[in-house]
């Protein structure tokens, strides 16, 4: 039979880079008088404004938008710190009777935030083997390794990312367990309705490399060399973020500024890849999707799942 439901109690705006979360998310927060909650790994990191596209004062409408530029760049990123932070606002927003709007395209804090999810803890000398492994053979060679032990694990972490890599391989040495062993089902912690913004590949290129553009025109570069006289270089995970690892590099005389701007391109739609497969994964992501003719829809349609019947 069909019966309403209510609103549910948190929303949750996900999807691939690009696709145009953020403005979905303010729009659905200003409707409903909610806040954002970032849920974007990189937004979180104060002086990352343009390469990680956080939108301008003007951009949120007055919409309160929480855990953006909380950490320094030198701050290696935990998803269990961010785990405790975001809860306490989704926690803070219910008390109050409001709508907390969790928006962001990092698929581990998201199900962090949102699911009943516990993380292993370290062990400082394991930790500190395969960092000096990493130090010694690069990423390529723990990824490898990383994909024999746990080939989803490898699939959803960027061959890259070895700040990543050395966490899946020092939880499956250190718990005897694949890494993705300690994602659990979709049990959730809140009543959530996660909506996912779907662009076609073609489509999402294209704006992958127009955003880039931008980037460059608003002075990616700059922004990037006033980071590192704070540390950038140094930060574990600020350094690998997309956009500022490719400038990092040409200023270290590694690459010119157009191949740097040209891998800025390939490896945002690499990622972009991997961010859509993994919410494509979670079977109750509601998928929202257009042409950018249709983008100022995207509000309408997103209010139409609140108020859609279930089928019991």
């Amino acid at each position: 039979m069909n019966t309403a439901v209510p609103a549910p109690r948190v929303i949750a705006v996900v999807g691939p880079t690009a696709a145009g979360k953020s403005d979905l998310g303010v729009a659905l927060a200003a409707h409903l008088g909610g806040e954002v909650i970032n849920a974007d790994s990189m937004q979180l990191y104060r002086g990352m404004d343009i390469g990680t596209a956080k939108l301008t004062e003007g951009e949120r409408r007055g919409v309160p938008h929480r855990l953006l530029d909380i950490w320094d760049v030198t701050r290696a990123a935990n998803v269990a710190e961010y785990q405790r932070l975001a809860r306490a606002e989704i926690d803070r927003l219910l008390a109050e009777g409001r709508t907390p709007v969790l928006v962001g395209g990092s698929g581990l804090y998201v199900r962090g935030a949102l699911d009943a999810l516990e993380f292993p803890g370290t062990e400082p000398e394991v930790r500190a083997r395969l960092e000096a492994e990493l130090a010694a053979h690069g990423s390529g060679v723990l990824h490898a390794r990383l994909a024999a032990a746990d080939p989803e694990a490898a699939r959803a972490i960027l061959p890259g990312n070895g700040r990543r890599i050395v966490r899946a391989l020092e939880v499956i040495e250190i718990t005897g367990r694949p890494f993705t062993a300690h994602l659990p089902g979709h049990e959730a912690v809140y009543d959530t309705l996660q909506i996912g913004v779907g662009v076609e590949r073609p489509e999402l290129n294209d704006r992958i490399a127009r955003r880039v553009d931008r980037m460059w025109e608003d002075g990616l570069v700059d922004e990037v060399r006033a980071l590192e006289t704070v540390g950038l270089r140094d930060g574990r995970t600020a350094s690998r973020a997309l956009g500022y690892q490719q400038v990092l590099a040409h200023l270290a005389g590694e690459c010119t500024e157009a191949e740097a701007r040209e891998e800025t391109v390939r490896a945002t739609k690499r990622f972009a890849r991997r961010q859509d497969a993994w919410f494509r994964r979670d079977p109750r992501v509601h998928w929202l999707s257009g042409a950018d003719a249709d983008r100022a829809e995207l509000p309408r349609h997103a209010l139409a799942l609140l108020e859609r019947p279930v089928t019991a």
